[in-house]
Formats: C-alpha cells, structure tokens, sequence
C-alpha cells in the first residue's frame, strides 16, 4: 500500500457497472495504492480494456458482489437499473458516483441495497489526489469504515451530514478542475496576447500552477494570507490582484459558476425523480 493509505484487512469484491473515464481513474488510483485487480470486475454493453488482473465482462456478470459502483451516464441508469438491481442484495453496498441522482431514487431502483452511498471523486483520484464527497443511507459501522478506506485510497474524504450539500461539493470537487483548467488556459492565453510565444507561455503557466498548488496544500497559511505574502504594496502582484479584487470581480465570477454547475445537479436530480 501507499504510504499514508489505509490497509484493508480483506478487500471487497467490486463491481463497476459503466467503466469509463470517472471509474477508470477511480480503478487507477485503487490498483496505485495496492488494492487486488482479481478483486476488480467491469461489465458494460461492448467490451473495454481494463488493466492487467480484472475482468471485464459484457453484459451483466454473475455473482456476488460486496460493492456495486454505479458509472455509467445518469440518464443510462433507467435502463441499466433493471438488470443490476438482482446483484444487489442486502449484503451489497451500492455505491454513486452519477451526477444528480439523489439516495431516494437509488433507494426506489435497489430496494434491497444493504447500503447506498454517493461518492464524488474528480479525475485526479488516478494520482490519489482526488477530494472526495460522501453521503450514504443506513450504512453500517463496518460498511462506513469500508467506504471510507475506499475513498481515502483516492484522495482526500469528506462525509457530507446533509444531501443537500451534495450538489455544491459535486460542483467544488468534481466540476472544479475544469474551471481550474480554464484558468490556466487563460493565463496562457494572457500572457501569449502581451507577447509570449504561446508554448512557452502555457508550460510556464503550467509550471506556476503545479508549485502554486503543491506549495498551498503544504503550507499552514490559508490561500489568502499566501497572496498577501506574495504581494508587495505598491508592487507588481499587488497591481495584478487588484484587477482580480475589483469590486470583488473574481469572487462574484467563481461563485456564479459554482452556482451554475450545482443548479443543473439540481435539475438533474428532478429529471431523476421523474424517470423513476
């Protein structure tokens, strides 16, 4: 195991219904930090590569399953959901990762689940960098203790007392590097229209990020108090974050994007809701 990863005693039989990019990561980091690949089986509609050790199995397999991991598209489950639902019994736990489908519409689909959870990576779970949301219904001690190592094999976890959080952490940990990403590309992008070749302008971007990033998650300081210790009144990051700081321009932009992406969790959840 990585150091600094929780051991599991046994490892729990997995199934990943719907092995895409999401899961896929979520398989990288797990086999990264020492989990067993036989333990490990795929099944979806058209055969998928799937590391050295699991199985991929077209079609629904059989067996028993102490996990099933939903990854499918959220608007595939509808069709998926009657197929699975005989895998999973009251020694299963279901585990989500689908954007907007709520525990109650897990509940109706599964009805004899054991225990449901919804779990939140983003794509950096393959580097065991991920943050991790997490909400679940009549879990039992042992079952948390479970997940949990599962989850912390990942990345950074957080259980979530309310689901109604879920949507915003989704759009903060899941959504997030996207917009993150687009921030780089943006300083680039900056950086090239002033005047730097653009290569070089992205790597340097790049570059800053990684060390920006790494050097916050290291440091006691909060990212504010850092940007002020990088700034020099009167200098040339001071005149740089007082374009971001302008009538709190910055702020208002990203949490109207939050916004934005935590709403359509919402609407999703409804169109869920609907189908069931």
């Amino acid at each position: 195991m990585t150091a600094g990863r929780p051991i599991m005693e046994q490892a729990p039989s997995i199934l990943i219904a719907g092995y895409g990019t999401m899961t896929g990561a979520m398989v990288e980091g797990w086999l990264r930090a020492g989990f067993a690949p036989d333990r490990l089986t795929a099944c979806g509609p058209n055969p998928k590569a799937v590391p050295e050790g699991m199985r991929f199995v077209s079609g629904v397999p059989l067996g028993n399953f102490d996990i099933v991991l939903l990854g499918m598209k959220p608007q595939k489950l509808a069709e998926a959901a009657p197929t699975l639902e005989p895998l999973v019994g009251p020694q299963t736990v279901l585990v989500s990762v689908l954007a907007g489908v709520e525990l109650a519409s897990l509940t109706v689909r599964f009805p004899r689940a054991g225990a449901i959870v919804r779990l939140m990576p983003n794509l950096a779970a393959a580097l065991g960098k991920s943050p991790i949301g997490l909400v679940a219904a009549e879990l039992t001690q042992e079952q948390r203790g479970q997940i949990d190592a599962l989850a912390k094999m990942l990345g950074e976890a957080e259980w979530l007392a309310d689901e109604s959080q879920f949507d915003l952490v989704a759009a903060l940990a899941g959504s997030g590097p996207a917009f993150v990403y687009r921030f780089i590309d943006a300083l680039a992008a900056g950086a090239e229209r002033l005047g730097l070749d653009g290569g070089q302008a992205q790597r340097l971007a790049l570059a800053m990020v990684e060390g920006a990033a790494e050097l916050a998650a290291a440091s006691p300081h909060a990212p504010s108090e850092l940007a002020r210790r990088v700034a020099s009144p009167g200098g040339m990051t001071q005149k740089g974050l007082d374009v971001l700081d302008e009538n709190d321009a910055l702020a208002e932009l990203v949490t109207e994007t939050l916004r934005a992406a935590r709403d359509r969790g919402r609407e999703m959840a409804q169109e869920a809701r609907g189908k069931v």
